[in-house]
């Protein structure tokens, strides 16, 4: 079977779930919905995440759900949208909330590459979706392997911040130990449930704070305008 195109320090470390049976399956599932369906993000954006965060630098996760549906949009990373395409809701609520907790300008745009390249693995818990039809590929193995992912993460010997938006990324809870890591929860950014609990959380500077305390560079969270 076809292993994804991983860097080698993710190759190495989930080398083991690419020889299980759902992972098999999976792919040919992916394969087989490409064929006959318009699938996001495009092949060669599924794995990003893992491309602009090797597995030795990840210092944050944070734990998305599913990819944007419609065109233009997913690019692998959790949250993150293509240059030149709207903000969706979620993400302006997160720009808002950085905004008020750090001071930092809102962008002209929703590419997030430059958090992935800092330290912070953007991980959705699927990898890909049909278009126009949200959690069109829920159950169907990703959350095995990004299960998987969130382990890895959680054996890494130096310390990791874990951000958990929402009660399904609250649910991975489970994977991680509390006692070596860092874990900040609040409720998810979209326009449903932001008011509930997600302004006024200040994540940002709680990830600089921890960073700091783990004698890691802090996060800079301004993103420059395209």
């Amino acid at each position: 079977m076809k292993v994804p195109p991983l860097p080698p320090s993710w190759s190495q470390v989930l080398a083991e779930e690419f020889d299980k049976p759902y992972f098999g399956q999976l792919q040919e599932f992916i394969q087989a919905e490409r064929q006959s369906h318009i699938i996001f993000p495009p092949e060669e954006y599924v794995f990003s995440a893992f491309e602009l965060t090797p597995y030795d630098q990840v210092n944050v996760l944070l734990l998305g759900q599913d990819p944007y549906h419609n065109y233009n949009q997913a690019h692998g990373l959790c949250f993150s949208v293509q240059p030149g395409i709207t903000p969706p809701r979620s993400l302006i609520n997160i720009f808002k909330e950085m905004q008020a907790d750090i001071g930092v300008n809102i962008p002209n745009h929703g590419y997030l590459i430059s958090w992935a390249k800092q330290g912070i693995l953007m991980l959705n818990a699927v990898l890909t979706v049909r278009a126009h039809e949200a959690n069109s590929h829920k159950n169907k193995g990703w959350e095995k392997f990004t299960d998987a992912v969130i382990q890895k993460v959680n054996q890494k010997r130096s310390p990791v911040i874990f951000v958990l938006w929402g009660g399904y990324a609250q649910k991975k809870l489970k994977l991680i130990d509390t006692q070596r890591h860092t874990v900040i929860q609040s409720a998810h950014p979209s326009p449903l449930s932001a008011h509930n609990g997600f302004f006024g959380s200040k994540p940002f500077s709680a990830i600089n704070n921890a960073l700091e305390s783990f004698g890691q560079p802090e996060i800079n969270w301004q993103l420059p305008d395209l």
